[in-house]
């Protein structure tokens, strides 16, 4: 009996043994473990062969540290992710929201999602569908495709973690009816790094402090960026492109914008930056063309306690290159170039800038419109840069004149000016020390190594056209000439 018994309970562990192998399935002491931040001993890799199950059920499967790899294909299903797991869909899964609700929701410390192409959320912006929306610290949401989503990705409260290589693509929905691409709240000392952003409302920070944002690329939303009561922010190396706004900054501090491209921002603000009752910050070596506005101050710096610093920046093309409100003071713009803008400064109302300055010791700002020369060649103007036309005191005055800009009526109010100039309005800010040549910004590696997009060429042969001409009518001698070839190069690479 004991050897019937032997044979039958050996023929049972065979066919375990057999049905285990066809399924796929690891025995969890034999699970190869992937999770590069834990001991090999710590973590178990689950893996599923298509169609055998949901990833619901992995998750419920799965220990601490675990990785999950989900299988490739389409998978209808809401995840809630509620341990330190990794879940990877390699490239390959798909996970559908079937147009209702969040998809991933996201409560343990810690957890990786990647790999997935995650679409199809709801569309109830009072209930906030989001794509993934995480509450807790230290997550990573990496090298994930987000179609047709309302929300996209939605931190919460999850200092730590980590943002990038993602592409998320807002519903066709009119902007007012869209949600936020990428919104963080109360997320410090978050990366945000190498995300395009397409088709959504805003990329937006509230409450965050020590956030770096950089090498991502935002267009066709209402706000590139924003920036709200967040400080201590670096903004490096991103690109902004037909957005309403480009980059917006409100009630906050300590922030650092640097080597960005702001171009063709048009909407109806139409800023390449904005900045609102912002303090500490500097905007320097980046590229702000063709915007409606370049920069937007109103009430920045808010206090004393520094000054607004904006430096080395190529602003050209726009229709305004730097827009004044009243309440704005304690600004300091120095070697920034102001190249071809249709009004290169204004003030809005009957404001004065006489609480910002255009120069700093020897150095002041390069001005396609200025008319000196350089007659000692120490590449700074003779003569002081005081820009004061009728038309354009007028136009400050009375934003409709835009309506005769290069009409015949311009061209007769600005004889008049010249003709009478006692009534000339006074010179709305003077550059003391106006350079001679355009000042070469820093730029990334990415845009030193590409090609001159359509507005650098654009520049380039304007400017070698009308050189000459700029030059003929200046009273120094040809030596005294401004080197106009040196503007092409100062925009970058503009997309």
């Amino acid at each position: 009996m004991k050897a019937v018994q032997a044979l039958v309970l050996s023929l049972l562990q065979a066919s375990l043994m057999a049905v285990t192998s066809a399924s796929g399935a690891v025995p969890p002491d034999h699970a190869r473990k992937t999770d590069d931040h834990a001991p090999p001993a710590a973590s178990r890799a689950i893996q599923n062969t298509p169609g055998s199950g949901l990833i619901s059920r992995l998750i419920r499967e799965a220990s601490e540290g675990d990785t999950i790899v989900v299988p490739s294909g389409l998978h209808r299903e809401h995840l809630r992710i509620d341990k330190t797991i990794i879940l990877d869909g390699g490239g390959r899964a798909i996970i559908d929201g079937g147009g209702s609700g969040d998809i991933v929701e996201i409560t343990a410390p810690g957890v990786t999602l990647r790999g997935f192409t995650i679409r199809n959320t709801g569309i109830d912006l009072d209930a906030e569908n989001a794509a993934v929306r995480a509450v807790a610290p230290r997550v990573v949401i990496e090298d994930n495709m987000f179609s047709d989503i309302l929300f996209g990705i939605d931190l919460r409260e999850s200092p730590d973690s980590v943002v990038r290589r993602n592409i998320i693509g807002g519903k066709s929905l009119d902007t007012a009816r869209r949600g936020d691409g990428l919104r963080l709240w109360r997320c410090d000392r978050t990366v945000i790094e190498d995300n395009i952003i397409h088709d959504g409302r805003d990329a937006i920070l509230w409450y965050s402090t020590g956030v770096v944002i950089r090498r991502n690329t935002g267009r066709d939303c209402r706000y590139g960026l924003h920036l709200m009561f967040s400080d201590d922010v670096v903004i490096d190396d991103n690109e902004f492109s037909g957005n309403s706004v480009g980059i917006y900054l409100m009630y906050s501090t300590g922030i650092e914008i640097r080597r960005n491209r702001l171009v063709r921002n048009r909407g109806p603000s139409g800023y390449g930056i904005g900045l609102k009752e912002s303090d500490r910050f500097v905007i320097s070596d980046n590229v702000i063309a063709a915007n409606r506005a370049g920069l937007y101050i109103d009430g920045s710096p808010f206090t004393t306690r520094a000054p607004g610093v904006i430096r080395r920046n190529s602003i050209a093309f726009n229709d305004v290159g730097v827009m004044f409100l009243p309440s704005a003071r304690g600004n300091e713009l120095t070697e920034n170039n102001f190249i071809d803008n249709i009004d290169q400064v204004r003030v809005a109302g009957r404001g004065s800038l006489e609480a910002n300055r255009f120069w700093s010791g020897e150095r002041g700002n390069f001005w396609t419109d200025y008319t000196g020369y350089d007659a000692d060649h120490n590449g700074v103007g003779d003569f002081v840069h005081e820009p004061s036309t009728l038309f354009e005191n007028l136009m400050d005055r009375e934003p409709s004149m835009r309506l005769f800009l290069f009409s015949p009526a311009q061209q007769a109010i600005e004889f008049v000016g010249r003709a009478f100039p006692s009534i000339c309005p006074e010179p709305k800010f003077s550059d003391e020390v106006p350079l001679m040549r355009p000042v070469a910004i820093e730029t990334s590696a990415a845009t030193r190594q590409a090609s001159p997009g359509p507005l650098a060429a654009a520049a380039a042969l304007l400017l070698a056209v009308g050189g000459g001409i700029t030059a003929a009518a200046r009273a120094g001698p040809s030596t005294c000439r401004r080197d106009q070839s040196a503007i092409g190069s100062s925009l970058g690479a503009i997309p």
